[in-house]
């Protein structure tokens, strides 16, 4: 499996549409999406989804809006329920030097939501040809913000999230690990027990908690309130992480991130802020804030663990409001991934 730090051609998004969950913050979460569009797009091109030929004018029109030109953008009309492509988008291993897309089943975070046709985006991108590289159909369950790699032989995931009820429900670990090391390419699969945010529907994906910044150092979101709900268990998280060692035996290099302050919906509900959800561009990184005092820390920590990028922000609140942030959003497509012209 190839890390994030590949190489890219594109960033893939689903613009919202109004039939889509996002329909009682449409204004917000376009605006949103307008500034996610202009982060990213000085740095690689993206590749956005439209639910149909209606949908696609609405869509440039508001790339238009945001300053975008159209030589930095493609339309691909394809059908999704939701905008989350992070965990329906196709992964990508490197075989021999061969890039290879996996599509993998995904079914709306086991059961919770509607997700037939997010689990079939991937193949209506290859029927109608955006694919440049071989794709392959896997019928096991795995949401991309569930895996993070360091491209050197080692997967990291959550125990919880991956074993989660609805998911693969008939794989017990061995055969799971089993799996995961031969489909995506790894040598070793290292499983995280602590963790998880409040109000976060995914059972605890990795990329809500820690991160890779190279095949030697981990960034990870800490809290440092005794008094707030998610201190025992980052806490134990961080214990765990110092615990881990590279596959050279090493002590991985720690980077925590600091902890913002809670974030709630209108009806008192504890959304599930992090700045571990960053998305790794060609000499970039796009983080999330919060309207918070801790965002610029948060961006000097980014910045340390990734000094020749440059760093942009951009406000992440909106996405909160449907559970999911920058790198849940969007998803890297590796150089040789995709037909662009």
């Amino acid at each position: 499996m190839l890390p994030e730090w590949t190489e890219q051609d594109a960033v893939l998004l689903a613009w919202p549409h109004e039939a889509s969950p996002w329909a009682p913050w449409f204004g917000a979460i376009e605006a949103t999406y307008r500034n996610l569009a202009t982060a990213i797009a000085p740095f690689e091109p993206l590749l956005v989804l439209c639910r149909d030929g209606d949908h696609a004018p609405a869509t440039r029109a508001q790339l238009s809006l945001a300053g975008i030109s159209p030589s930095r953008y493609r339309i691909a009309e394809v059908p999704f329920d939701d905008t989350w492509v992070r965990d329906y988008g196709p992964l990508a291993r490197s075989d021999d030097g061969e890039l290879q897309l996996l599509d993998f089943r995904f079914n709306g975070w086991g059961g919770r939501h509607t997700a037939e046709r997010d689990d079939a985006v991937n193949a209506g991108l290859a029927a109608t040809g955006w694919f440049a590289a071989p794709f392959h159909r896997d019928d096991h369950i795995l949401e991309g913000g569930a895996v993070e790699t360091d491209g050197a032989g080692t997967l990291l995931l959550t125990r919880r999230s991956q074993f989660a009820p609805g998911r693969n429900d008939d794989l017990d670990e061995p055969t799971a690990e089993a799996w995961l090391t031969e489909t995506l390419g790894v040598e070793r699969v290292l499983w995280l027990e602590h963790g998880g945010l409040k109000g976060d529907d995914t059972d605890g994906h990795v990329d809500t908690l820690v991160r890779f910044a190279d095949p030697g150092t981990l960034i990870h979101q800490d809290c440092d309130d005794p008094d707030d709900p998610h201190y025992e268990a980052l806490s134990a998280l961080a214990g765990e992480l110092a615990e881990l060692r590279t596959a050279e035996g090493e002590p991985y290099e720690l980077h925590a991130l600091p902890w913002p302050r809670p974030q709630y919906d209108d009806q008192g509900n504890r959304l599930p802020a992090t700045y571990a959800n960053f998305l790794l561009v060609n000499g970039g990184v796009i983080a999330p804030t919060y309207h918070d005092a801790a965002d610029s820390e948060a961006l000097a920590v980014l910045q340390r663990c990734f000094p020749e990028r440059e760093v942009v922000g951009v406000d992440a609140r909106t996405l909160l409001l449907q559970a999911g942030s920058v790198h849940c959003a969007t998803l890297q497509l590796p150089r040789g991934s995709l037909n662009m012209d």
